[in-house]
């Protein structure tokens, strides 16, 4: 897909991984609206992108209501005169052991991590199809291709909108409409702040601007997936299909300093 002109609607757009996003595609000459729950965040990132004399649109709004995705999806519309992509970004993680997870939190996952992206992208359809080279990037997470102990719902719900996302690419396929799915790994972004995991437990994160960099040559390049992790995450993958009792082992391992890394990690 080529960007330049293309009307984009960035859902969790205010900070981390959105805003990266936002940025590389006005960049390649798309126009952009971006939503999120924080105002002033929102209010930041507006006067970040402008300042490169890209005018930006946003929208307070939580997409894991219906309120939330309605004026999102109608403020895009109206500003923008229609939609061309649509990128699911929004999320929100608690980690720690499922026994001690409460059900709001795990209700919180489930609602903006899965029911939201399917949601609104049921809702954006319609525009997307009129588009006529309509695209819907689906961020789901490295933890969705390799379930990690204390990520047990996040997992799920990641790997629940992964899976979304390769079932809508072929119920649209050859109807103008693409579907991509994003697989971050451990990225320096808000969200991960409260997480205390570095790379001795798996946990190198890397800047936000290199997954939108890579997201943006998958949308170039027609791409079905962008996973993030290189070689070392491949080989991972590969094993944990193969032999998925050897990563048993290996978490097995480091569970005990895993968990107390992050048992604080909450951002919903």
């Amino acid at each position: 897909m080529e960007l330049n002109g293309k009307r984009v609607l960035i859902t969790g757009g205010s900070s981390g991984i959105g805003l990266a996003i936002a940025r590389v595609m006005i960049s390649k000459g798309a126009r952009v609206v971006i939503s999120g729950r924080n105002g002033k965040r929102l209010t930041q990132a507006a006067k970040e992108l402008e300042a490169n004399g890209s005018p930006v649109a946003v929208v307070q709004a939580d997409v894991a209501t219906a309120e939330g995705r309605a004026r999102s999806l109608e403020k895009a519309i109206r500003v923008l005169g229609g939609l061309d992509v649509l990128v699911n970004n929004a999320g929100g993680v608690r980690a720690g052991r499922l026994e001690k997870t409460t059900e709001e939190e795990i209700r919180a996952m489930v609602e903006v991590d899965l029911v939201a992206p399917i949601l609104l992208a049921q809702a954006a359809l319609p525009h997307l199809r009129d588009s006529g080279d309509g695209l819907i990037v689906n961020v789901a997470s490295g933890i969705a291709l390799i379930g990690a102990p204390f990520y047990a719902t996040y997992a799920g719900v990641k790997a629940g909108l992964a899976r979304f996302s390769e079932a809508l690419r072929r119920e649209l396929k050859g109807e103008g409409v693409h579907v991509l799915t994003l697989y971050p790994g451990a990225t320096d972004t808000p969200m991960m702040q409260s997480s205390k995991a570095g790379p001795e437990l798996g946990f190198t994160r890397e800047p936000a601007e290199a997954v939108a960099d890579a997201l943006i040559g998958g949308i170039e390049e027609g791409a079905l997936e962008v996973i993030r992790g290189g070689e070392t995450r491949a080989k991972m993958i590969a094993t944990n299909r193969d032999d998925p009792a050897a990563i048993d082992e290996r978490f097995l391992t480091m569970k005990p300093a895993l968990e107390e890394a992050v048992s604080g990690h909450s951002a919903l």
